[in-house]
């Protein structure tokens, strides 16, 4: 084994961390008989050679040595080699990535292209371990086949035949997900395989295995479904609960009730690898056929935008006896409500029925997922209360590095005006370090959060402002601001004035909008909003303008400053401005032809504000639609921001392009901001949003208000 290792030039080489000289004894490392030693090569593999998918030199001088590993009967853990395999060798470049490749990308290209065909060319070696001893390797080997060789019509009808004689399910589970993916790869097989996975789904085959040929169909065909896949589901779901056997017959182990058995004490692992296996070991322990929420995500996936049938199917499992199905579905519902837009009332209300379970795990999943979605929790309201009634211990959670933050039960409730939630965060406000965000929960508040206004003047008079000073004053700034408490004007003009220097401009940032906020109660700030004027083409200035006008109106002083931040370096400086003279509306008339000439700047953001405010300041929308409308089917993020301006318009009348953009979008199924593969915490909320604003904007809503 390993003939010819020592004649590869590895030290001319290089991976993701240098030199590649450390190959070699990666390559052993996987062959060794010691699992902590073929753990850490194994974690190297992936950590340098094959680093986040990337394809070096050094990967493609590897390819034959593992191979060679891979067909010794005498090495370890070859499931994993042949999952390496797959990995370097299985990466699809479509036309478009080629098109928009710079040179360094272009030579990635090219490297990804010879792994491809040299770990396709010996690709056959997977056919002979889909019968071999180690069932590890036989479950890894099947996707190989389907991912990597140039016969797939061979490949399908030899997964076929191994199903027919394969007793671990595990495996069995693979050979079906393989065929999926043929199918998905060479389009014209994806008939033909539909018709064997529905023959599987149908005929009289142990519930995983039937669950298995219902989720690839849904992922390759899912015109073939069954009419009454989520009926066939929830029956499925139900004998794999109360089917007794074990797990290789198809059946699962007699349910688990109550907390999961722990597994077995064992040192912490040291490799990436090892962390990832013991995370997976501990969410695993204790359920009865895990991986039935793989299986279940992939139905999903497949059944993409059939919003009935998904919340239909969660509804069920949330209804589960299992505590771990319901915990999948609780994990799924927030996919599914992040995504596509429904009604999602009954499912968020049993998701508000976890709270109250004896699972640790599934109270806290479904506090996360009620956290992020704001106003669609309702339904799940008086189960938020009461959780947070009967636990003040969850309120605040600290953390092993970064300030502590609000409890997601807290969150939740917070971000549904609820005043339920005034308790905890009164709590908050005594701790010695307060959550930094329960600034933030004040603001979903409003009147109901007002008794707290004391305390956060308080806590705020007390920061010492020192290196530290904007990491403790910001989360009561943005309290007071969301309360628009003038009476702490002199504890934030103090702020204001003391700001030290790191982070210094963000702290006065931060109180000048709190100043802003509070309007001519802040008068005791106005001679040192006057001074701050005074140093225009600064964002101090032009951040000191905008709380001037709101505390003085004062239009005479801050229209220069204005007018000199439309000039900023900056484009965000300039969108300050801009927003600012906006605000200001006919009194900032003489500004129009700037900002008209910001209409055709090439910052997307900077031309929609700019379009905003020359509305506002000339009160004629003809100019500012197009470049409004233009910018939202540019950029999906920016649509929020020009649907509250189209909605105080009132331009979207019936036949206008604006109504058919509006309409548009409360025709669409998918959330404006769903990405695959991330998301961010608001972004349900954001869209909700959206569609508020475009309703508003196609009723004729007029009447200028504030943009944000």
């Amino acid at each position: 084994m390993f003939a010819g290792i020592d004649e590869v030039d590895w030290a001319s080489m290089e991976h993701a961390y240098g030199p590649a000289d450390d190959v070699p004894g990666l390559l052993q490392g996987l062959a060794s008989a010691d699992p902590a030693e073929r753990e850490t090569a194994l974690d190297g593999m992936y950590g340098a050679v094959h680093h986040q998918g990337d394809v070096y030199a050094c990967t493609l001088a590897c390819i034959p040595f593992l191979f060679e590993l891979v067909v010794d009967p005498a090495v370890p853990d070859r499931g994993s080699i042949v999952e390496l395999l797959t990995s370097i060798g299985g990466i699809d470049l479509d036309e478009d990535d080629e098109e928009e490749m710079d040179e360094d990308e272009a030579e990635g290209a090219a490297n990804y292209a010879m792994a491809a065909a040299a770990v396709s060319a010996g690709a056959g070696v997977f056919f002979g371990l889909l019968a071999d001893e180690d069932p590890g390797v036989r479950v890894s080997a099947p996707l190989a086949l389907a991912t990597l060789h140039g016969n797939p019509a061979r490949v399908l009808a030899l997964l076929r035949e191994r199903l027919a004689v394969e007793p671990d399910q595990e495996v069995r589970l693979a050979l079906v997900e393989a065929a999926g993916r043929v199918a998905l790869r060479h389009r014209p097989l994806t008939g033909q395989i539909a018709d064997w996975l529905s023959r599987l789904a149908a005929e009289a085959n142990p519930p995983g295995l039937r669950l298995a040929a219902l989720a690839q169909l849904a992922r390759c065909a899912p015109q073939s479904l069954p009419g009454d896949v989520v009926r066939m589901v929830a029956g499925l779901l139900r004998q794999l609960r109360s089917a007794p056997g074990p797990a290789d017959t198809g059946s699962c182990a007699p349910e688990a009730h109550g907390e999961p058995e722990p597994p077995a004490t064992e040192a912490a692992p040291v490799t990436l690898i090892g962390q990832l296996r013991a995370l997976s070991a501990e969410e695993n322990a204790g359920r009865t056929a895990p991986w039935t929420a793989d299986l279940l995500r992939t139905l999903h996936v497949g059944l993409d935008d059939r919003v009935a049938e998904r919340t239909a199917l969660l509804t069920d499992q949330l209804c589960s006896p299992d505590p771990w199905q319901r915990i999948d579905a609780v994990r799924m519902s927030s996919g599914l409500i992040r995504a596509w837009r429904g009604s999602y009332a009954e499912l968020v209300r049993l998701v508000g029925e976890q709270l109250g379970a004896d699972e640790p795990a599934l109270a806290e999943a479904a506090s996360h997922v009620l956290e992020e979605l704001f106003g669609l929790a309702a339904p799940a309201a008086d189960a938020l209360a009461a959780q947070v009634a009967a636990d003040p211990g969850s309120w605040v959670k600290e953390w092993a590095s970064g300030p502590p933050g609000l409890g997601s039960a807290v969150k939740a409730l917070a971000r549904l005006g609820d005043a339920r939630a005034v308790p905890a965060l009164a709590a908050a406000l005594e701790r010695p370090e307060v959550p930094h965000d329960v600034g933030f929960a004040i603001g979903y508040l409003g009147p109901a959060a007002r008794p707290l206004a004391a305390a956060l003047r308080r806590r705020l008079g007390e920061v010492g402002l020192d290196e530290g000073a904007y990491d403790r004053a910001s989360p009561l700034l943005a309290g007071l601001t969301a309360l628009r408490a003038g009476e702490a004007a002199p504890e934030v003009l103090r702020v204001l004035r003391g700001a030290p220097e790191y982070r210094g401009e963000w702290l006065r940032t931060a109180a000048l909008r709190a100043l802003a906020s509070f309007g001519p109660a802040a008068h005791c700030a106005v001679p040192e909003l006057r001074a701050l004027v005074r140093r225009p083409g600064t964002a101090a200035a032009t951040e000191a303008a905008e709380a001037l006008w709101a505390v003085d109106g004062d239009a005479g002083t801050v229209l220069p400053v204005l007018i000199e931040g439309l000039q900023a370096e900056h484009a965000h400086e300039r969108r300050t401005a801009a927003s600012a003279l906006g605000r200001l509306g006919e009194q900032a008339a003489v500004t129009a032809p700037r900002l008209r000439a910001l209409l055709r700047h090439e910052e997307l953001w900077l031309r929609v504000d700019a379009a905003i405010a020359l509305w506002e300041v000339s009160g004629r929308a003809e100019e500012s639609v197009p470049v409004l409308l233009a910018a939202w089917e540019k950029n999906r993020h920016v649509r929020v921001r020009v649907a509250e301006c189209l909605a105080r318009m009132g331009a979207a009348g019936a036949g206008s392009d604006a109504a058919h953009v509006l309409l548009a979008e409360l025709t669409s199924v998918r959330r404006h901001n769903a990405m695959d593969g991330g998301y961010g915490s608001h972004d349900t909320y954001e869209d909700e949003k959206l569609l508020a604003l475009c309703r508003r904007a196609l009723l004729g809503n007029t009447g200028k208000g504030p943009t944000s």
